[in-house]
């Protein structure tokens, strides 16, 4: 391979590997980091919302039986949004989180606790008596409204550095976004107590890589092979942090006569 041939691909590659980790949201950089337990936070994103005191008792629903949640999988690789969607709350201090809401979860602890209450193979005073579990107060539902639309081509970034089937990969290159919401509810009444929307923005590397061949492809699979899984993700995270700012605000509605009793809006 020529000098200037080989100059071209490595300005090629510098341009991709430079745009790897190009994922924005549509307000704040939400990517979440670190670990929690109880009310505490260990190298939590500075950028996460948070709450002085938790708001009540949370289920997270893991979305498996959702629409969206099979053809979100399969294009993006990502297996689940929920655990992510959990660490936040839990850095937040917003809410206590439950078992309820994931199904898989929540079937195995139930599964355990009646092993443990009801095979008389446990020592006493194991307090596995009923009464134990914790009631949720709030459920939180996501829902992925834009799965990855394509908003436009990046050609113009690295296009100018390309010659011949090099330029390829600026065709290759395009920006994609996902829109997502959350719905909070109030378990008891059933009434929708908040929602937000999150957005986030990523770069597709897919079609790019194939200018390279096998070998520059295969040597740069990682690039492409969940960024709109990640800004996905980071939609939710943005989304949640829209719902903190206005939780910490929360009024309730009043409506003239009571709720569910009719209503102002008559009808002759």
């Amino acid at each position: 391979m020529s000098s200037p041939r080989i100059s071209r691909l490595a300005l090629a590659l510098a341009a991709i590997a430079s745009l790897s980790g190009c994922v924005t949201t549509g307000t704040n950089p939400t990517a979440l980091s670190g670990s929690a337990a109880g009310g505490t936070s260990v190298d939590a994103n500075a950028q996460l919302e948070r709450c002085e005191a938790p708001l009540g008792t949370i289920a997270v629903d893991d979305g498996r039986a959702a629409d969206w949640y099979g053809q979100f999988g399969s294009a993006t690789q990502v297996t689940s949004i929920e655990p992510l969607l959990r660490l936040a709350v839990q850095q937040s201090n917003c809410f206590v989180i439950t078992s309820i809401g994931n199904l898989r979860t929540d079937s195995r602890l139930s599964r355990i606790t009646d092993t443990q209450r009801n095979s008389g193979e446990y020592r006493a005073g194991s307090k596995q008596q009923k009464g134990q579990r914790v009631a949720a107060d709030y459920y939180l539902e996501p829902q992925i409204i834009i799965n990855n639309d394509s908003v436009g081509s990046l050609g113009g970034v690295v296009g100018g550095l390309l010659g011949g089937r090099f330029g390829a990969v600026a065709g290759g290159l395009q920006s994609k976004v996902s829109v997502v919401t959350l719905s909070l509810f109030d378990i008891r009444s059933a009434v929708q107590i908040a929602a937000s929307e999150g957005s986030s923005t990523a770069t597709n590397f897919g079609a790019a890589l194939g200018a390279f061949g096998g070998g520059a492809g295969g040597a740069l699979g990682g690039f492409s092979r969940t960024p709109e899984g990640k800004a996905t993700v980071a939609a939710f995270m943005d989304a949640y942090n829209g719902m903190v700012i206005a939780l910490r605000n929360y009024k309730a509605q009043d409506v003239k006569g009571g709720l569910g009793r009719g209503g102002t809006l008559k009808v002759n």
